[in-house]
């Protein structure tokens, strides 16, 4: 299970980052007006695992959902999981679908 607590909001770099056991998992966004869209997602080899990645999404879309803003994704693992992932799906700007 990955720790919510590890991860950040780096707006310079403009990415998402989690740290686990000194690798780095990124994603990252550019962010218009109300819509953030998530572009490229970034596993370390180690951690690329189905769970992890799940896990990482699933806290950064929270983290999303706090702020209230739409999803646009536009990297294909992340528009597979929230195909996969109906919750997440409200998310999504009015007209975009996956």
């Amino acid at each position: 299970m990955v720790d919510a607590s590890n991860l950040t909001d780096n707006p310079f770099l403009r990415q998402y980052e989690l740290k686990v056991g000194g690798e780095l998992a990124t994603l990252e966004y550019s962010q218009q007006d109300r819509k953030i869209f998530l572009t490229k997602l970034n596993i370390p080899e180690v951690l690329e695992t189905e769970t992890f990645v799940e896990d990482f999404l699933k806290i950064i879309l929270e983290d999303i959902i706090e702020k209230d803003i739409s999803v646009v994704p536009t990297s294909p693992p992340v528009a597979k999981f929230i195909r996969g992932n109906r919750r997440y799906r409200k998310m999504l700007p009015v007209g975009i679908r996956i």
